[in-house]
């Protein structure tokens, strides 16, 4: 129960955080503990909180019933984020039920626990609730209820308003069970999550909403045709939302894969726009929100029906320019192919290095943007196959030829490298090509030299690789997915190889041979247009951020933005005409929509403040509150406005003068970058523990965390409260407020038992005891007993609280927290995880032993 919280809207928001962080410190504790092989069989990884929160607040359902699906449920994590989010509302539902498919018999306990927290939710807002769980398997169990829906109509279908799936990702082969019972349904599918979300349309309502956080794979590619042309003729789409980082949705599972989350309604009318969404990860709440046109995300003449995720206005552009070209390979009287070379197959026939009685053979790693480098000195892959009766069917005539890698890596920046393969520059009449290489040719001929560089160049250009970026999820690049690109005319492709020389240009010159040669006629739009103007200025923004020094979190977009709006310069602008406004964060934001196009969500105004404007203000960048020093730094009404010196530097940004200017400034001003490595290596940590009183803690350790305890954790949880005591592995009493203690009765010299933080909560005369957890052990029950006796004679009431730098550092220790005690994440900082008991926040009146 949560005590004394005045407004509903702060009461469910605590409610929220302690419904859903607690489970997340169940699937945190779950995950560690089972066996990963399991894992991998079942093909389930388990929903992280803040995942759960953003798929939850998607649902727009405005039924007076809702009736919820999650299949695969794991701990419960996705209807319980349902649940919060629909009692959160001002127009609440009168009646929520849930429906639970989970086939692993050990998870069952954990959704019956989610559903008594759930009900209690639903009871404090005067909504009812209901939960149902199966230990089955989905879709055995969805396909025996639909076939006798259908056929004999025995069992009544369900009509689920609300599905929330975060469905189990593994390959389903031809004759495997599963594969065999979706046929059954018309279904063809080659994984199981995309099997979960064709059953869960067929058992919405009519309207019923469905979302679900899946691979991005499904958009793409000859395996999942039949998937998109079912899902798009029965659901509606109405919302896309892409992680730009591919590691963040599962990073507590190392899961690496990248991940979209999709809404969508079931109605054969599709919706005008969809909305696209983006963000680094599930933990950073900065998301940038844009309207597409459904067109442009599946087009109506594709007959692939390829899904396309079109993220701003440079994508619109691009998909604009690439709607100029409708010319097929089968057109140009081309064909693209994989290499003939499986090496585990003919691994009889490889060498290592040309013999007399070898031909060349070429890897991925020989294979550079624009150019091939054979034999190479990267690796140990083979470079010559034997040439011999046997291996004539895995030989290609030593002609001209595109070649594309097959995989990229995983962060790299294009994904389509091309390179023309240049036969003078190779021994021989034949040459043999690796599986992972996709080869262009001419009818199993090689290409005219001229051909061959227009259309390497075309390929390797940042349009295509933008273009193709927007419906392949994956580092793939099939042979498949090259023949569906369009190409330009013949002629044109011919005049673009006619401009490249031997030696491959660089990116920017490509891009601009591109442009004239492509778009300079008849397109206007791509002379000086607002998207290029736009792109250039944060382009220049970021690599001064970088000049300054700032660490790589800092290097993004966010921050390009943040510079620009605080020097009010716009598209267009030059550098010189940078000014030094007085800036909120709310009016930041505002000028990224008005003049950058980026719509960052409202709730995003503490992700600028917190990772983009504390970080400039460290490194002296800007200045706060110039016009009222005195104003109080978390005011409303705080602005920010670029320091003097900083403006004049800024001022000569692409002049003969920046360098000379960067090095003055930069040698009269400690960068960021450095001062965050001095600080590690140096420096104490200053902490301020009380007006005008700042004490300096040893670097490293816990005292990192204990910084974090007192301008963080206090700043929110402890308004306006006393800091009594703060311990330091260096100066053990770095700060101890004896008098401020002895009046709340405690009178103590026992240093050794003391917690890491004492914080007096005045308002509403708490005694905060908080232990920072680095190397030594969390509250457990011996510790919360010594301290029960250490603070016996207090006269405020004990509250006990660990607290820990990350969710994976928690994770070691949760079998020994113990109950009627809070945890504190830093990494997490607005959010409380409550161990059972009564309250939320507070103490227990058995403070006594």
């Amino acid at each position: 129960m949560i005590n004394e919280i005045t407004s509903r809207s702060e009461f469910l928001s605590k409610q929220d955080a302690d419904l859903l962080d607690r489970l997340d410190f169940i699937r945190l504790d779950v995950g560690r503990r089972q066996e990963k092989d399991r894992q991998t069989r079942l093909g389930q990884f388990f929903t992280p909180a803040p995942v759960a929160r953003l798929m939850a607040s998607m649902f727009t359902c405005h039924s007076s019933t809702v009736h919820i699906l999650d299949a695969g449920a794991g701990v419960g994590s996705l209807f319980a984020a349902c649940v919060a989010d629909l009692c959160s509302r001002d127009k609440r539902p009168q009646k929520i039920c849930v429906t639970a498919y989970e086939i692993d018999g050990s998870l069952i306990p954990y959704i019956y626990d989610t559903f008594r927290l759930c009900r209690s939710v639903c009871e404090r807002v005067g909504v009812a609730f209901a939960g149902a769980v199966y230990q089955k398997d989905f879709i055995a169990e969805s396909v025996e209820v639909l076939q006798d829906t259908l056929f004999s109509g025995e069992r009544e279908k369900p009509a689920y308003t609300c599905a929330i799936l975060n469905p189990p990702y593994r390959k389903i082969q031809t004759q495997s069970v599963e594969r065999k019972l979706l046929q059954t349904l018309g279904i063809e599918s080659s994984n199981l999550y995309a099997g979960f979300l064709a059953i869960a349309t067929q058992l919405l309502a009519p309207s019923g909403e469905l979302i679900a956080i899946t691979p991005r794979s499904f958009c793409n590619g000859p395996y999942f045709k039949h998937f998109r042309q079912r899902f798009l003729q029965t659901m509606s789409l109405r919302r896309l939302h892409v992680f730009d980082a591919r590691d963040k949705a599962f990073q507590d599972d190392e899961v690496l894969q990248e991940n979209i989350i999709l809404h969508a309604v079931k109605s054969t009318e599709t919706s005008d726009y969809i909305t696209i969404s983006s963000s680094t990860g599930p933990m950073d709440d900065i998301v940038l929100v844009h309207d597409v046109s459904y067109e442009q995300i599946v087009h109506p003449k594709d007959p692939q029906l390829f899904i396309r995720i079109v993220q701003d206005s440079f994508d619109q552009e691009v998909t604009e320019h690439m709607a100029l070209f409708q010319t097929s390979l089968e057109e140009l009287g081309l064909n693209v192919s994989t290499g003939r070379v499986v090496d585990f197959r003919a691994q009889n026939a490889l060498r290592s290095e040309l013999e007399s009685n070898t031909i060349p053979l070429l890897f991925p790693t020989h294979v550079k943007y624009g150019s091939v480098n054979w034999p190479g000195s990267e690796g140990k892959k083979p470079s010559a196959l034997v040439d011999s009766q046997e291996t004539k069917g895995l030989q290609v005539p030593n002609e001209y030829y595109v070649l594309v890698k097959r995989f990229s890596a995983k962060e790299e920046k294009k994904r389509i490298v091309a390179a023309v393969y240049d036969p003078t520059t190779m021994p021989g009449s034949s040459v043999g090509f690796e599986n992972h290489l996709n080869y262009f040719h001419c009818n199993g001929r090689g290409l005219s030299p001229k051909l061959a560089r227009g259309l390497a160049a075309y390929l390797n250009s940042t349009l295509v690789d933008s273009f193709f970026r927007q419906f392949n999820g994956h580092t793939q690049v099939n042979a498949t997915d090259l023949r569906h690109i369009k190409y330009p005319p013949l002629q044109q492709i011919l005049a673009l190889g006619d401009k490249i020389p031997p030696e491959f240009p660089e990116q920017i010159e490509l891009d601009e041979l591109m442009k004239k040669e492509f778009f300079s006629m008849g397109d206007a739009k791509t002379n000086d247009t607002r998207e290029k103007k736009i792109k250039q200025k944060v382009e220049e923004a970021l690599s001064i951020i970088k000049a300054l020094g700032f660490p790589r979190q800092q290097q993004n977009d966010r921050s390009a933005l943040t510079l620009l709006a605080l020097l009010n310069v716009k598209p267009g602008m030059s550098w010189s005409q940078a000014e030094a406004p007085l800036f909120g964060i709310t009016p930041m934001m505002d000028f990224f929509r008005e003049y950058y196009e980026k719509n960052y969500a409202p709730n995003s105004r503490e992700t600028v403040r917190r990772q983009t404007v504390h970080q400039f203000l460290e490194a002296g960048l800007i200045v706060a509150n110039p016009d009222d020093p005195k104003r109080p730094i978390n005011s409303g009404k705080t602005v920010y406005q670029i320091e003097q010196g900083a403006l004049e530097l800024l001022r000569t940004f692409g002049t003969a003068d920046w360098e000379m200017n960067l090095k003055t400034y930069l040698s009269s001003i400690e960068t960021l970058k450095k001062r965050y490595a001095q600080e590690r290596a140096m420096h104490r940590i200053p902490v301020t523990v009380a007006p005008g009183k700042t004490i300096t803690l040893s670097p490293g350790g816990q005292n990192i965390l204990v910084e974090k305890i007192i301008h963080e954790f206090a700043e929110i949880y402890t308004p306006g409260g006393k800091v009594l005591y703060v311990g330091d592995t260096d100066d053990k009493f770095a700060y101890y407020d004896k008098e401020g203690l002895a009046e709340l009765g405690v009178v103590t010299e026992s240093h050794g038992k003391m917690p890491d933080v004492i914080i007096h909560h005045t308002e509403k005369n708490w005694l905060v005891l908080i232990e920072a957890v680095t190397s030594h052990g969390p509250i457990d029950g011996k510790r919360k007993d010594e301290l029960k006796r250490l603070f016996r004679a207090s006269r405020a009431g004990l509250v006990y609280v660990t607290t820990f730098l990350t969710r994976g550092a928690m994770v070691e220790y949760l079998k020994d927290i113990s109950w009627e005690t809070e945890v504190w994440v830093a990494e997490m900082p607005t959010h409380l995880i409550h161990f059972n008991g009564e309250r939320f926040l507070g103490p227990y009146e058995d403070n006594v032993l």
